[in-house]
């Protein structure tokens, strides 16, 4: 057996935090991170376009059934935005569907109608996107020409900040640094700013920077996942993500098998729960003076 192969077979269960490279699709990035790892027991948290770079958080074995569970409630993306030309998926992968002058938008007209999209805002999600509708994905439709219209939902962007402004002779790019909850498109955030300043507005570049927990700091491209495999264990990922409680040694056969604790885990919604030696065993949830198990992680 080669070194390889030996070291493939022992990849633990935890997260790759992944570089997703441009022109991959995360389902892409998946099957480069199965053949890594060595099972086909991976999978992903948060959809990238494949046009976009950046944090893609990836479980491998035993972190599959945690990736729905983890705190990656908030994102974080570099983004050029184009103005004076819109396209039907919103960035620059698709069909330009309108050009406009933008010789009179001015600098402060763009500050201005940023800081509108700041705050909870109402967005209609980019129609080339994987939301199904009728069973069948938006973009799926969309290709097939057929005139899909997402009905619109309540997100958050908590920051909104202009990094530079660049003129050319038919365009204005605008680079952004975009704080959001999930759910947030942040094509939609160019198509709406570009459409409120009458130009129209697609995404050139998007990078995401942060996904929880998970910044940039932290991510590996899969050129280097290839030479050293590098696994944010359970319980790194456990630690980062929820609140902690401890229990006694004679309560570790009980999460063990899912059974519930006569405890208070000292916090609402998922807790998890450390076994005395530090290792991860399951996530729990405080309902009146119990504590019930939500998603057992140790083998019984």
């Amino acid at each position: 057996m080669s070194r390889l192969a030996s070291r493939l077979m022992l990849a633990p269960d935890g997260l790759m935090i992944v570089d997703k490279p441009a022109d991959w699709t995360s389902h892409d990035v998946v099957g480069r991170c199965r053949r890594l790892a060595g099972t086909r027991k991976v999978g992903h948290a948060g959809t990238l376009d494949p046009m976009a770079t950046g944090v893609l958080v990836v479980g491998v074995g035993r972190a599959t059934r945690l990736l729905g569970q983890l705190a990656l409630s908030t994102k974080g993306y570099d983004a050029t935005v184009r103005l004076g030309q819109a396209t039907l998926s919103d960035d620059a992968q698709g069909e330009v569907t309108r050009t406009a002058d933008t010789r009179d938008v001015t600098s402060d007209a763009i500050a201005a109608t940023v800081a509108l999209f700041v705050g909870e805002i109402e967005q209609v999600p980019s129609a080339v996107s994987a939301i199904k509708v009728n069973g069948e994905r938006a973009y799926q439709r969309v290709r097939s020409g057929e005139q899909v219209e997402l009905a619109a939902r309540r997100v958050t962007v908590s920051q909104l900040d202009i990094l530079e402004v660049r003129r050319f002779d038919a365009f204005v790019d605008v680079d952004l640094h975009v704080e959001c909850s999930k759910g947030t498109y942040v094509r939609a955030l160019a198509r709406d700013i570009g459409a409120k300043l009458g130009v129209g507005g697609h995404v050139t570049a998007l990078r995401r920077t942060r996904v929880g927990p998970y910044g940039l700091d932290q991510v590996h491209t899969l050129e280097e996942l290839a030479h050293d495999l590098t696994v944010v264990s359970l319980e790194d990922a456990a630690t980062a993500n929820f609140k902690t409680h401890t229990v006694a040694a004679d309560l570790v056969a009980l999460v063990r098998n899912g059974r519930t604790l006569p405890v208070d885990l000292g916090g609402q919604g998922n807790v998890a729960v450390m076994g005395p030696e530090g290792k991860f065993l399951a996530l729990y949830e405080q309902r009146g003076d119990t504590a019930h198990a939500v998603a057992v992680f140790a083998p019984a």
